[in-house]
């Protein structure tokens, strides 16, 4: 079983990962939301689906405040709560319900779900980290703010304060379902991360060495594997607009926010169009088709696997999954994030030298995004290099396969 609850980005490295599994001849079911059930058949696995929506409840008015909350993780973790909980006992009968009769169990540390659903069935787990999520003295908690300020001790503590905070926020919640659901003792205040550790259960990292280098503190059960990509249906075709867009030979850049919600969509739709035509550049645009013209080409959905390695940049978030995606592809990056992890990606492709600096969400403006356009597609000597280094890298990280690393750390768990 495999708990893919959450965004699509979320969900996708779940997909690549099943879907070998399944090859091998594994049985595998997927846990997701019904919104990604043809994402699941599609990849050939038996989904099992949950109630729970991330883009509605992203496109809420609690929603709403839960974007506004930015990089300080206090915020960020009390809205998470705020919105999870009048939904909580729903979507913990139905986890309960999903995990039935599995042999072996992976899953994020979103509640440490899958944890105690494998401690009340007695089989083995692993733990899914999507970002750098366990402690180190080399960098804080990708959710904390002012990450060049920090020392070796306060790095280390950051990660242990952003677990305590969501832990003490989901506690009564997940101690209720433990107890009255599940038939399990309470836990304590040091909650279900501690646990894992003494346990040393295997942590999957599913994100590039070359990318977040491995720390040297990390103990053997921490396993970056490498990212675990989703290619694009082979059945996929793409609209004749999308590929005579392409076919001119002119710069193309890619700007899309996933499920993010901007405070003023119509506003920073605006911003985006005006910026790529300052820049001189054509765009695609994750947006209504309907309000395509002769510069920008808005399309509903593309797989990011098919579009991204034939455009000249890409203008996102800072999702993990689309951040992987770019630097797969070998373009430059423009990242523009609104919370969580995303401003620690922006600032890994400016430390690496594929993207710009990142520009949060709340300072875009129209002439800011034109000089992070003309820094990644221009012909001067510094987007020139930016350039080389993202293709570079993309090389290196297609020649990585994070997948069958992670399929054998599992097969240490069976046999």
């Amino acid at each position: 079983m495999i708990l893919g609850a959450g965004s699509r980005g979320d969900l996708q490295p779940c997909l690549a990962l099943g879907r070998r599994l399944a090859e091998r001849g594994d049985a595998v079911r997927l846990i997701a939301v019904a919104r990604y059930k043809p994402l699941v058949d599609a990849a050939g696995l038996a989904p099992v689906l949950l109630s729970l929506d991330p883009v509605e409840i992203i496109a809420s008015e609690a929603g709403r405040a839960w974007l506004d909350g930015g990089r300080n993780p206090v915020r960020f973790l009390r809205s998470f709560a705020r919105i999870a909980r009048p939904v909580a006992e729903q979507i913990l009968q139905e986890v309960t319900s999903a995990f039935v009769g599995a042999d072996l169990i992976v899953a994020p540390t979103i509640g440490f779900l899958g944890e105690h659903m494998a401690e009340r069935l007695g089989v083995p787990s692993a733990l899914i980290h999507i970002q750098p999520s366990h402690p180190t003295a080399a960098f804080p908690h990708p959710f904390v703010p002012q990450a060049r300020r920090l020392g070796p001790i306060a790095n280390r503590w950051s990660f242990h304060a952003v677990e305590q905070l969501a832990w003490q926020l989901l506690r009564p919640l997940i101690n209720r379902w433990r107890a009255d659901t599940l038939g399990l003792r309470r836990l304590p205040l040091r909650g279900p991360a501690h646990r894992t550790r003494l346990a040393r259960r295997p942590v999957l990292c599913s994100f590039s060495r070359l990318v977040v280098p491995r720390p040297p503190d990390w103990p053997p059960y921490v396993h970056v594997t490498g990212n675990w990509f989703l290619d694009a249906d082979q059945e996929w075709t793409p609209p004749r607009a999308l590929t005579d867009l392409l076919a001119t030979g002119e710069p193309v850049v890619y700007a899309g926010f996933g499920s993010m919600v901007p405070k003023d969509p119509a506003r920073t739709d605006v911003m985006v169009r005006t910026a790529l035509r300052l820049a001189g550049v054509r765009g695609v645009l994750l947006g209504d088709p309907a309000s395509s013209d002769d510069d920008v080409l808005a399309v509903e959905s593309v797989p990011h696997s098919w579009l991204f390695p034939r455009v000249s940049a890409v203008v996102h978030h800072g999702g993990a999954g689309t951040t992987a995606a770019g630097l797969r592809a070998g373009v430059p990056a423009i990242i523009c994030p609104f919370l969580g992890d995303q401003p620690f990606w922006g600032e890994r492709i400016a430390a690496l030298g594929v993207g710009p600096a990142p520009i949060p969400i709340a300072r875009l403006t129209a002439n800011a995004l034109v000089m992070a356009i003309e820094a990644a597609v221009g012909s001067g000597a510094g987007a020139k290099s930016i350039r080389q280094r993202a293709d570079d890298l993309g090389a290196e990280i297609r020649a990585e396969d994070g997948v069958t690393r992670a399929c054998e750390v599992l097969d240490s768990l069976t046999s």
